[in-house]
This record gives C-alpha cells, sequence and structure tokens, in this order.
C-alpha cells in the first residue's frame, strides 16, 4: 500500500508562507496526478490544488495565485508553498494521488495531514 505523510504545517500570522512537504512511499509516481486537499472543522475536504506527471497546474479559485503546487519526482515528493496566507486557509491539510487517464479516482486511503493555522 502507498503511504503519504504529510508535513510543515505549524501557526503562522496572516499574511505569512508556510511550505508543506508529502512523502509518498510505495507509488511510481511518475504519471500520476498528485492533489492538495484541506479540510476546515466543520466542512467537506475540498481540493487545493493538483500537478500532473507533466507538472500542469490547478488550483482552487480560493487559493489561485497564492499557492503553488510542485513535485520532485527524483525524490517522491510533492509540495505546497502558501503565501499570503489568510484565515480561512486553517485547515488540516492532505495530499493524495491519482493515476492518469480515465475513470480515475483519488487513493482511498489518507494520510494523518497537516493542521495549518492562520491567525488574524
Amino acid at each position: 500500500q502507498v503511504q503519504l505523510v504529510e508535513s510543515g504545517g505549524g501557526l503562522v500570522q496572516a499574511g505569512g508562507s508556510l511550505r508543506l512537504s508529502c512523502a509518498a512511499s510505495g507509488s511510481i509516481f511518475r504519471s500520476v496526478i498528485m492533489g492538495w486537499y484541506r479540510q476546515a472543522p466543520g466542512k467537506q475536504r475540498e481540493l487545493v490544488a493538483t500537478i500532473t506527471s507533466r507538472d500542469s497546474t490547478n488550483y482552487a479559485d480560493s487559493v489561485k495565485g497564492r499557492f503553488t503546487i510542485s513535485r520532485d519526482n527524483t525524490k517522491l515528493m510533492v509540495y505546497l508553498q502558501m503565501n499570503s496566507l489568510k484565515p480561512e486557509d486553517t485547515a488540516v491539510y492532505y495530499c493524495n494521488w491519482k493515476t492518469e487517464g480515465a475513470a480515475s479516482t483519488w487513493y482511498k486511503y489518507w494520510g494523518q495531514g497537516t493542521q495549518v493555522t492562520v491567525s488574524s
């Protein structure tokens, strides 16, 4: 099974920055889409950003221009650089993956996530 381990979260002031990391062990990594999700208390998990094997990216409107997703296939890592953080970014952040192609779904086993708290 693939193991996903997120790290890099913390407490920051509004306007600050954090860089999240995700280590994916047991995965091929190439030819997969990687993504970052977040879940705030009382809310459903939402997709924040994705990156394909060819480094094509997509972002939720709420984070566009502030967050940057990247990947390192050699290190089997995916990152989320978060700048200009807002209190509404407060959530537990998770990484996940899915294969590229039709009928692909996100991996069914989630990691522990990493807590991001943004104070005003």
